[in-house]
């Protein structure tokens, strides 16, 4: 079977011949998922950091504290959402990823916890939560050290911008200097034991790719994420900039629902 992704250029065959094809793709499928689950023992494996340092945050009922986030349970995963403060909307991306979380329990059955975390106040991050109709949790490190800890909030007035552990020296020698500044997207893992809490894993850029259901879906279809880089077509020859809060695609309208506040 001819391997260009754009449909007009791949053969048509008998079903035969087709199931022969999909066989032999099916066994670097497995050999993948082999590999990854090697590499998700390993992710399990690495070292973790004791947390020292008092964050504090806000929720709608008040401020919280990291160990606080975790909600009795045992495992916190953070989702480092880029909403600054003053900036009345959350990025087009990272709410495409927040688009792809399901339903909670799943990961509450599992001992973990899920919360967003972003710099705006908490007013400006429940508005926007009301727009979009979400109903995680997401509070704010308005006041705090977190965001820049966490190297999601990059200001060469607070420390050395550092993201996804490269520095700005290095991000210029790559022509890519717009990583350093400002917010960032990006996950972060925690693991409670008893009043002692410690972070296990970090991920940042192309990292969240496993968490966004939408190209998880789109990389099954022939056309793909139609984004151009990829080899697949680019529709619209807008790249990757093609992604809207959902609510800004054509047909559709701004939600005016308050019942999801937390």
């Amino acid at each position: 079977m001819n391997t260009h992704a754009h449909p007009d250029d791949r053969k048509v065959v008998s079903r035969a011949e087709w199931d022969e094809a999909r066989k032999a793709f099916l066994v670097k499928e497995k050999a993948f998922t082999k590999q990854r689950d090697a590499l998700n023992r390993e992710r399990r494996a690495l070292p973790m950091v004791r947390i020292d340092k008092d964050y504090v945050f806000e929720g709608p009922k008040g401020k919280l504290g990291l160990s606080d986030l975790f909600e009795g349970r045992r495992q916190l995963i953070v989702y480092h959402f880029m909403l600054g403060p003053g900036e009345g909307e959350g990025c087009p991306g990272c709410s495409f990823l927040a688009d792809s979380i399901g339903n909670l329990a799943h990961l509450h059955a599992r001992d973990t916890t899920l919360v967003a975390v972003s710099r705006a106040p908490v007013a400006e991050i429940e508005a926007y939560r009301r727009r979009m109709g979400w109903t995680f949790p997401w509070v704010s490190s308005h006041d705090g050290d977190f965001n820049y800890d966490f190297h999601v909030t990059l200001d060469e007035a607070v420390m050395p911008p550092v993201y996804n552990y490269t520095t700005a020296e290095e991000y210029e020698r790559k022509g890519m200097p717009w990583f350093m500044r400002g917010e960032q997207p990006g996950t972060s893992v925690f693991l409670r034991d008893g009043d002692t809490v410690y972070h296990t894993y970090s991920s940042y850029g192309r990292g969240g790719d496993l968490q966004l259901g939408t190209y998880n879906y789109l990389d099954l279809t022939p056309l793909g994420r139609q984004e151009g880089w990829d080899g697949t077509p680019d529709l619209g020859g807008l790249g990757k900039n093609w992604v809207k809060r959902h609510d800004e695609y054509a047909g559709t309208a701004k939600s005016a629902d308050d019942s999801c506040c937390h």
